[in-house]
């Protein structure tokens, strides 16, 4: 009798988009009337009900939430020689929109409680190592003026924003939360994306809703908002004429895109409680598992879990973060950790830096286990059961 062979593991990917709404009647339409550029009636509903969602009174859709990043410093009046203060421990884009701005990022390191920027180091900076002049705050060091305060809500967490907004009113300095991970997370019951000056938020495909890639920028500033949208739509000053007094930019969402937008945003409560329901099956499961640190949520935060992420303890697990992904790797399981410290990026090595120690041992013991909003049950058990089995099996 012929050997069998096993059936091949099926692949559980990090975090993928849930496709399971409006999404193909609202392509449809636009496919049926034509509207499919950067123009159409999906577009501004997307905005519309993007500012709704945070409790903002304006926003802009952009191709991605780097260029709302960019956008946003720029209408913050962020200049050429300037620096601004960002999170150190996240991905690489508010540090490169800093960049296209022609200003410097200084990189803050994390806090270890909650993995977010740290507040303290922030105001540390500016009370001790800056100085205020002719109605501006200058880096004593640099001489370079202190342009803004841009801090990320990590992993779907909130940025401690209150310390850092208090500070940033006290030296006029304008505050933009990077929030393209923390779409609807609370901070002391307000809604990220609604604390500061303005927000920025990304719906790039592993995000809580996507539109495969896009982005927003939100303020309650009206005049921002105006600013916002001619500076994304080329400054065109002339719409017959073709007449432009600034340089501009192609930062358009196209109605297709806002389209799927819209539909993944009449589910944003269900893939919220979604990613709140994952988080805490892993955290029932593994809160005993030896060498692992579970994430935490402060009492003043009410996190989404955008990336279920743990820490690894090499010691006590017999892993290291890299080991335990490998293994997981051959039982078909992605995993990932977290991104370079920007400090330690080539890309910016010139930036100024506020520590960094806490963000370097994040990155070297952080595991972020798969997250996606459609994980079923099964399939999380099976994860959850790969790193136990791992874990009782030293490397």
């Amino acid at each position: 009798m012929p050997a069998t062979t096993a059936p091949a593991l099926s692949f559980v990917p990090l975090c993928e988009p849930m496709l399971g709404g409006n999404e193909w009647m609202y392509v449809k339409e636009c496919l049926d009337t034509g509207w499919v550029s950067s123009v159409g009636s999906f577009v501004d509903r997307f905005e519309e009900r993007i500012a709704g969602a945070v409790g903002a009174r304006h926003a802009v859709a952009t191709v991605n939430g780097t260029a709302a990043l960019h956008i946003a410093l720029l209408v913050a009046g962020v200049q050429p020689g300037d620096e601004v203060l960002t999170s150190t421990l996240t991905f690489i884009a508010p540090a490169n929109a800093v960049r296209y701005a022609g200003a410097t990022p200084v990189l803050v390191d994390a806090e270890p409680e909650y993995w977010q920027l740290d507040p303290a180091r922030v105001a540390h900076f500016l009370e001790r190592e800056c100085v205020f002049r002719s109605g501006a705050l200058y880096n004593r060091a640099t001489g370079r003026r202190i342009g803004a305060l841009l801090p990320v809500h990590v992993l779907g967490h909130p940025a401690d924003l209150a310390p850092i907004v208090e500070v940033g009113r006290r030296f006029g300095l304008p505050v933009i939360e990077d929030a393209t991970e923390g779409l609807g997370a609370d901070y002391h019951g307000a809604h990220v994306g609604h604390l500061g000056d303005a927000a920025c938020l990304s719906f790039n495909g592993n995000k809580l809703i996507t539109t495969g890639g896009g982005g927003m920028f939100v303020t309650d500033r009206e005049d921002w908002a105006r600013r916002a949208k001619y500076l994304t739509t080329q400054a065109k000053d002339d719409p017959v004429e073709y007449v432009h007094s600034a340089v501009g930019y192609n930062y358009r969402l196209t109605n297709l895109q806002a389209a799927v937008g819209v539909a993944q945003l009449e589910r944003l409560a269900e893939h919220v409680a979604a990613k709140r329901a994952i988080a805490a099956r892993y955290a029932d499961a593994l809160e005993a598992a030896p060498g692992i640190t579970l994430m935490r949520q402060a009492h003043w935060a009410r996190s989404v879990y955008w990336m279920y992420t743990v820490l690894v303890d090499k010691a006590a697990s017999g892993w290291t973060a890299r080991e335990l992904l490998a293994r997981l790797a051959l039982a078909r399981i992605q995993t990932r950790p977290l991104w370079q410290p920007l400090h330690l990026s080539p890309a910016h090595r010139d930036a100024g830096v506020l520590g960094g120690e806490v963000a370097e041992r994040l990155y070297r013991t952080a595991l972020s286990l798969p997250c996606s909003v459609g994980l079923d049950p099964a399939t999380q058990d099976r994860v959850i059961g790969a790193v136990l089995e791992s874990l009782s099996r030293p490397a």
